[in-house]
């Protein structure tokens, strides 16, 4: 991964990555990067939405219409089986929706936000509401204050029960929960995002998240929400509730499970740093993420997995280009380019054990507004 010939390994990231300012620019980044990579096709971005929904709908078409037919104790196989596939190939619709949100897709911004909000709201995200706050997010990556989603706490604000869960049965209790509900939680109550001084909701259109003039588009992603809660409805009146649960349910709740992990592990890892306002700019802020290694799901997934550094330098480049730019840039990055090639498995318990909370280093006086993952109470 991250080359072109099996000669040349990505290095995995464990020193923590360099916090002084980059010998080099954004321009210069970009200027290593071929043109045509920043060039969306319309052609293109469709053919990928093309196939991922032939495959969503193919699988459907399998599970409803053959599994029936499977001896009885067979079925307990099958189902499991189809409820991976489909989350998994449901996460890749999930990250076409995220183009469009980023003017990836194509040239055109409206058709962006139309293709979004249909793929968004089919899979019950608030795709303007999402939007805007991730748009915030890129904005501010790495920034204690700024930052939107997995934004890490001080030592001094960890609430007081969380060294209960310091031991393996508390660390697999927590990582269930997370990626069970952390999703839905986070879009109704904001939790593991920035801190605002009243209630903030991705649902709101008057919450704190979204400026005025963002209003009526929080008021378009609702009524998407609410179509498709419509049409659920119906569906689970005309074919029972646990056949909607079976058949879309548990696939979107693998799916959310899936953007969670991603997200999660994409800004949380030993060596990544995070500013407060004394130290934080916008380009080592970008800097402070990690390209990790899903294996063959990383096509699934539309390369979002591997190549998230190149992604928060260059948002507007459409995935399918994303790759060739991560190897361009990497030889100016240097050290400051972040992989981590770790099993996700091995990776995710081993973030959530050693990442739970953010320190100044001590032994660098010059630098308390720079703060680094700890371990220990």
């Amino acid at each position: 991964m991250g080359a072109d010939t099996k000669s040349e390994e990505p290095k995995t990231t464990r020193q923590r990555l360099p916090i002084s300012m980059p010998p080099f620019t954004l321009s210069q980044l970009k200027k290593a990067v071929p043109p045509h990579c920043f060039k969306r096709s319309l052609l293109r971005s469709f053919s990928y939405v093309i196939y991922d929904l032939t495959l969503v709908f193919l699988f459907y078409h399998i599970a409803t219409s053959y599994f029936h037919l499977i001896p009885h104790p067979l079925s307990y196989i099958a189902w499991p089986v189809y409820w991976i596939l489909q989350g998994c190939i449901l996460t890749g619709v999930w990250v076409i929706a995220h183009e469009c949100g980023h003017h990836a897709f194509s040239d055109y911004q409206l058709l962006d936000d139309v293709v979004g909000l249909v793929l968004h709201s089919a899979l019950l995200v608030p795709y303007f509401s999402w939007k805007y706050s991730h748009r915030r997010h890129h904005s501010n990556t790495g920034s204690m204050e700024r930052d939107e989603v997995f934004v890490p706490k001080p030592k001094s604000k960890i609430p007081w029960y969380n060294k209960y869960f310091n031991n393996p049965p508390g660390r697999l209790i927590s990582i269930v929960f997370t990626l069970t509900l952390g999703w839905p939680l986070y879009l109704a109550f904001n939790v593991s995002g920035r801190p605002y001084d009243r209630f903030a909701c991705h649902y709101d259109p008057y919450g704190p998240i979204f400026s005025d003039r963002e209003t009526v588009q929080i008021y378009i992603s609702d009524l998407g929400i609410l179509v498709t809660a419509s049409v659920l409805y119906r569906i689970a009146m005309a074919k029972g509730l646990a056949w909607l649960v079976c058949v879309y349910g548990v696939p979107l709740l693998i799916t959310n499970g899936f953007l969670v992990l991603i997200t999660y592990l994409q800004h949380t890892h030993p060596s990544l740093p995070h500013y407060d306002t004394s130290e934080w700019d916008w380009l080592r802020g970008a800097l402070s993420t990690v390209d990790r290694d899903y294996g063959v799901l990383n096509k699934v997934f539309h390369n979002i997995t591997d190549t998230h550094v190149v992604h928060h330098l260059f948002s507007t480049m459409p995935h399918y280009n994303a790759m060739e730019a991560t190897i361009a840039v990497k030889p100016i990055l240097g050290d400051y380019y972040g992989f981590d090639g770790t099993p996700i498995y091995k990776a995710l318990w081993r973030e959530a054990k050693e990442c739970l909370y953010v320190e100044p280093d001590e032994d660098a006086p010059n630098t308390k507004g720079v703060f680094w993952y700890r371990n220990y109470f």
